[in-house]
């Protein structure tokens, strides 16, 4: 039982970061109707960025964080008038593509720029963590969970009791009444795009001390992340953050107890049974059109 508590706790906050990139993925397409594919480099470009400026630098974690947070609101901004607004009266095909093709400019950016060889990321807290009964408590995924509890919460006040976060929720569901009703639309996409990269820049920054920040860091949360959203109902707020936490469990205790190597498999493995036995995913409703 002490094992199955301590991998719970790991499997949470690991889960987190997959549950903070999937919100990302879900923002986007419910705003644009679109899936960015380049969420995922979002996080590797914003750890490299916490690299430059916290470990290059010198900078304070602090200021390094709020810097490195500044520049992937830029980034948002860029990719939002480089990739989408051009082809923004397209079909979603298009638009994915680019976003295909914007992630792999991304990752080939920063290998231009850095290297390949990964780097390593200090932990903010020089307390290791703390024992709880049998749970060791490691500070570094307390803090990922306490942020991620946090942007949740946010999330909810922000969409729910906000004038803009209810403008936000008038462009995705329909844009032209949207328009219509005065709102405008090019910019609240816009702050999607903002809002997106900055959720998946804090999942980066944040797992990076326990995962080697990498090239290859972004490809493979992205996948994890696009698991759950299917897993939990594609488009659905809900369903992302309960899909990534349950990836994360799942993959931390079928390393502990199957294979580690295949760990990334796990989570695939589930994604297959729910495109079989569920493919509307947790929350997601059932849509049947007529022939």
């Amino acid at each position: 039982m002490d094992l199955v508590l301590q991998l719970f706790f790991t499997g949470l906050g690991i889960g987190a970061v997959y549950a903070l990139v999937a919100l990302g993925f879900v923002l986007i397409f419910r705003a644009t109707n679109v899936v960015n594919f380049a969420q995922g480099e979002f996080a590797m470009v914003g750890a490299y960025m916490m690299v430059v400026l916290a470990v290059d630098l010198r900078w304070p974690y602090g200021w390094a964080f709020v810097a490195s947070l500044g520049g992937m609101a830029l980034l948002g901004v860029v990719f939002n008038l480089g990739v989408y607004y051009p082809l923004r009266n397209r079909t979603f095909l298009p638009v994915i593509i680019a976003t295909i093709g914007a992630s792999i400019f991304l990752s080939n950016s920063v290998l231009a720029l850095y290297g390949p060889q990964p780097q390593v990321l200090s932990p903010w807290f020089d307390t290791q963590g703390l024992q709880v009964g049998p749970v060791y408590l490691d500070t570094q995924y307390l803090l990922i969970l306490v942020v991620t509890l946090i942007l949740v919460a946010f999330n909810f006040w922000f969409f729910e009791h906000t004038l803009l976060g209810k403008k936000l929720q008038a462009t995705s569901q329909d844009k032209e009444m949207a328009a219509l009703l005065g709102i405008p639309v090019a910019t609240m996409i816009m702050l999607t795009f903002v809002y997106s990269a900055l959720l998946a820049g804090v999942a980066g920054i944040l797992v990076a001390p326990i995962l080697f920040v990498s090239i290859q860091m972004g490809s493979t949360i992205a996948l994890k992340a696009f698991a759950a959203t299917i897993i939990g109902g594609f488009g659905d707020v809900k369903g992302a953050i309960l899909g990534g936490l349950a990836l994360g469990i799942i993959e931390t205790f079928g390393a502990a107890y199957i294979s580690v190597p295949y760990k990334d498999g796990f989570a695939f493995l589930v994604l297959v049974a729910f495109l079989i036995f569920r493919p509307q995913g947790i929350f997601g409703e059932r849509v049947a059109e007529k022939a």
